[in-house]
């Protein structure tokens, strides 16, 4: 199965002040979601944001803040979105697709897209776009959510499949900004 745009959401759990830079490689990490935030905006794909306890975790940080309207950004406790009920407002049932990516992958990451998964939504976790302060615990985290069959992917693959077909405009623009 392929990732649709018109099938599909990102979605940015817990990419806050407070917490990403404890992660492994927080500046990449933090340019690579920037990157999948802005394709998904220029084809119009739906993004939406988790915050785990931003009170104590302070908010997500202003690089995304600046690109994401506020209403779609929503306040948690559980460790999983789909426990905590936070995306009903915001999931699309016509979008039955879910992409994705922010921190921490053994705990929020993993446990909303299994959440996701098993609620009967098509869960893809792009892998450079995920991060826990301890990369073993991204790895670990990758491979079972594989075994529990969460597809795991790559920015790139992300949008080349939002983008199907090369030559039209949208193709060149991205591949321009975005590719090279």
């Amino acid at each position: 199965m392929l990732i649709d745009r018109h099938r599909s959401s990102l979605l940015l759990i817990d990419m806050q002040e407070r917490l990403l830079p404890a992660m492994d490689d927080a500046d990449r990490l933090l340019d690579n979601v920037v990157w999948m935030v802005k394709i998904a905006q220029r084809l119009s794909v739906p993004v939406l944001v988790s915050e785990q306890y931003p009170k104590g975790l302070g908010p997500t940080v202003q690089t995304l803040r600046d690109l994401i309207p506020a209403a779609s950004i929503v306040p948690k406790m559980h460790f999983s979105c789909v426990a905590d009920g936070c995306l009903k407002p915001l999931l699309d049932p016509e979008r039955p697709q879910v992409i994705v990516c922010g921190i921490e992958s053994h705990i929020c990451v993993m446990q909303t897209s299994l959440d996701l998964q098993a609620s009967g939504r098509q869960v893809f976790v792009v892998a450079d776009c995920v991060a826990s302060r301890d990369p073993s615990n991204r790895g670990l985290a990758l491979e079972r959510l594989r075994q529990q069959g969460v597809i795991v992917v790559s920015r790139e693959m992300v949008a080349f499949e939002w983008l199907g077909a090369a030559g039209s405009e949208e193709f060149r623009e991205i591949s321009r900004t975005y590719l090279r």
